[in-house]
């Protein structure tokens, strides 16, 4: 009796990525991909529809980032394991992906045999993270507690650093202009700053936030 394959979905608005992924996951016997996405929007998607095991996600992909597509496949599928495979690996990546739901992250000089055995573990639902991932999130503990912000905190600074004010930033985020004030208060105490200026600078400086499109 032969055992059962993991079934894979990819994740990934580059198609030679995908192509790639799909031949190196394919040449194992227990791994098998079953579908292929470009944008977020389509892996929740592809999700409803293939009901994969694990999905393989890129963060920053067209429509819909990687983030928001692992909220909505979680809330919508609780048992499915999702691995991120990405190129970055700042806080204000891995942190909102991690809290959101990921199973894992890995960066995408991930050695072969590295992802298999990481594919393998999220499909039983262990963490996995890369060395250096482990790494940053293990310094971040270390770190002061006060300098540790929220998602929630992390998403208003993003649109603080664009210029936004607080009306659009609460438009944006379905939130009260007085949640965001609120928000920017313990942005400012957690920072040890006293405006949007500052803040945005710090968190710049110690790799909290990260504006590359």
């Amino acid at each position: 009796m032969t055992e059962e394959r993991i079934r894979l979905l990819i994740a990934d608005d580059h198609p030679i990525v995908r192509a790639g992924l799909q031949d190196v996951l394919n040449s194992q016997p227990d791994l098998e991909v079953v579908g292929e996405a470009s944008t977020g929007l389509e892996a929740v998607d592809l999700t409803s529809r293939l009901h994969p095991d694990v999905v393989v996600m890129d963060l920053r992909m067209p429509e819909m980032d990687g983030v928001e597509a692992i909220a909505q496949i979680k809330a919508r599928h609780p048992n499915v394991q999702i691995l991120v495979v990405t190129t970055y690996d700042s806080d204000a990546d891995i942190l909102p992906a991690i809290e959101t739901g990921a199973t894992g992250y890995l960066l995408k000089d991930t050695p072969r045999k590295e992802l298999f055995e990481a594919i393998r573990k999220s499909a039983q639902g262990k963490p996995v993270l890369t060395s250096s991932v482990a790494a940053r999130l293990m310094e971040r503990m270390r770190g002061p507690v006060e300098e540790a912000l929220s998602t929630r905190e992390i998403e208003v600074l993003k649109l603080v650093a664009k210029g936004a004010r607080n009306r659009k930033i609460a438009e944006k985020l379905y939130i009260t202009e007085a949640t965001v004030k609120s928000h920017l208060i313990h942005i400012f105490g957690k920072l040890g700053v006293s405006d949007r200026t500052e803040a945005v600078t710090k968190a710049l400086d110690r790799g909290i936030l990260d504006l590359k499109p």
